[in-house]
């Protein structure tokens, strides 16, 4: 077949870079029908050198992305289509997640602080200190966002007073900055060779240094964490045309879209319209609605983030974002520290088998995230009885997933004073048909999920064929998405038992730390997690007493 002939069959195609925490995949869609023609995925590793620290190794997932790359190639051309026909590139990336090279070497001078590391936290501490009334939100209004170990320019701040190999660096004028999204386009457009040095507006939203409002890394900001301007990437719009591919097989093509993974599932879920709001549930879990033209400054815990800005001379879309640390991670933990799950996804045969329980789980290993901003919250299992055992576990496990998204939904209407009327979602827990019947039911709301999965990748995709010099994808507002929809099957009176027994457990979760001086020798950062590693002791002595009961 030639490429006339592929072209024809196919028409042009755009690739998607989905960099997720702990997996990279390249997907090849179809610009005129968004079908998925082929994908490749690699997964990632996490490192814990210390309690409360996650890390990941930058060269690992550049290497990742390269082996997407190249075997997508390949498996296009088993499909005997040319792939040539990749007119563009998107790329949707963790965010927060920090990395920090050498811009003559391209090395980098310290291993990615992950999003969900709680190192800074004393840093957090002493700023907030400094700060009237210890006021958490006193950034807000420049950065939409609350001082928090979650965010980039905490991250950034520690590496900047803690390793020697960055200080060097600054010092020499060789150091630069980047959420994942930037080490990737730099490398990928030509690295020491002339790689740009870009990020886009969603992710450059997530370091607590851009102005909301102007888009740009905002002087206060830089100053207030004594950050150097010069190893900041150029913030641009999330479609448009970065650079071009400098090596391998797909050398060339151009990078024309980015975005923050959850801003583009926001746009592949084609939430669009002010009022409209979608949530994702990977590794931790996330819900944007968005709201328009507007910047809405959340007076109940929500962060005010760029949604999404399809061209330089477009205005940008903004959204509210709860932020859950803890979704399909509580999950894994099940499995691999307490080896109650042999695969995460028994989780739902287990749970529909299993009897309705008093069992509340709050899965607060990172602390709680919005809308409480609590990293001081400590996990907690309450109503454990002599009758409880690993089946109740799981399911309550499931249950906590579901009780934070309405935990975000209340703030949204405290914020918005409306009622959200359904509820987008996507990402790998949703293919976890009771998980979303349970959504439902605690939320009082349908829950639709596509039937297309793949809503992040589809996003970044989208921008990307939208782009000036591109042009191959046509977005409009009013697209139907094909669909499964969840209804709400349990009175509201019961739904707000159950939350109302949520809210108590939450309040439990923040009064359980054990004090400082009880381990004098550590950090406050260190007793956080001790006492998260306790709580895990405790609750696997509990349930293997409970399956013993159980299975004699």
């Amino acid at each position: 077949m030639n490429r006339n002939e592929s072209m024809n069959r196919y028409g042009p195609l755009v690739g998607a870079i989905d960099e997720g925490t702990t997996t990279v995949r390249f997907l090849v869609f179809a610009a005129d029908t968004a079908e998925v023609l082929t994908y490749h995925q690699v997964s990632t590793s996490l490192l814990y050198p210390k309690e409360g620290w996650v890390e990941q190794d930058p060269m690992e997932i550049l290497s990742a992305v390269t082996e997407c790359l190249n075997q997508t190639v390949i498996n296009l051309q088993q499909l005997t289509i040319d792939p040539s026909d990749i007119v563009a590139i998107g790329i949707a990336n963790q965010r927060e997640t920090t990395v920090i090279w050498d811009s003559i070497t391209g090395e980098p001078l310290y291993n990615a602080i992950v999003w969900m590391d709680m190192r800074t936290s004393d840093i957090a501490d002493d700023i907030l200190k400094k700060l009237p009334n210890e006021n958490k939100n006193y950034l807000k209004p420049l950065c939409g966002l609350p001082i928090s170990p979650y965010f980039s320019a905490l991250k950034l701040k520690w590496l900047l007073d803690n390793v020697p190999k960055v200080q060097q660096a600054v010092a020499n004028k060789r150091c630069m900055f980047g959420t994942v999204d930037s080490w990737l386009i730099w490398n990928l457009t030509g690295g020491i060779n002339g790689g740009a040095h870009s990020t886009d507006i969603t992710n450059a939203s997530r370091t607590m240094l851009m102005n909301i409002l102007t888009l740009k890394w905002d002087s206060f900001l830089l100053s207030f964490f004594n950050v150097p301007s010069e190893i900041l990437p150029q913030i641009r719009s999330s479609s448009e045309i970065y650079g071009h591919i400098q090596e391998g097989m797909l050398k060339g093509v151009p990078i024309s879209g980015c975005l923050g993974d959850q801003q583009s599932a926001l746009i592949g879920q084609m939430c669009l319209q002010r009022g409209q709001a979608k949530s994702t549930y990977g590794t931790g879990c996330f819900l944007l609605y968005n709201t328009g033209h507007a910047i809405i400054q959340s007076k109940h815990g929500l962060l005010t983030t760029v949604g999404y800005q399809l061209g330089p001379k477009a205005p940008p879309v903004y959204a509210l974002e709860g932020s859950i640390a803890i979704a399909g991670g509580v999950l894994d933990w099940l499995k691999e520290n307490l080896n109650l799950l042999s695969e995460v996804k028994e989780s739902e045969i287990i749970a529909q088998n299993t009897p309705a329980s008093n069992i509340i789980f709050v899965p607060a290993f990172s602390g709680l995230y919005a809308p409480h901003w609590r990293k001081d919250a400590t996990s907690v299992i309450c109503g454990i009885t002599q009758d409880v055992n690993s089946t109740h576990i799981i399911k309550a496990a499931l249950q906590a997933v579901c009780f934070q998204i309405r935990d975000i939904l209340e703030a949204i209407s405290k914020d918005t004073g409306l009622t959200l009327a359904k509820l987008l979602v996507d990402g790998a827990m949703t293919n976890n048909n009771l998980l979303m019947q349970m959504q439902a039911d605690i939320c009082g709301i349908p829950v639709v999920r596509p039937l297309m999965s793949e809503t992040t990748a589809l996003g970044a995709a989208m921008a990307a064929g939208y782009a000036d010099g591109i042009k191959v994808w046509d977005i409009k507002i009013d697209t139907a998405v094909p669909n499964d929809v969840f209804y709400p099957s349990i009175l509201e009176n019961e739904r707000n038992v159950l939350y109302h027994e949520w809210e108590k457990a939450v309040k439990r979760s923040l009064d359980c730390n054990i004090e400082p001086d009880i381990y004098p020798d550590h950090s406050s950062n260190h007793h956080l997690v001790t006492s998260a590693g306790l709580f895990a002791m405790s609750t696997i002595i509990i349930l293997i007493i409970a399956q013993s009961r159980l299975n004699t």
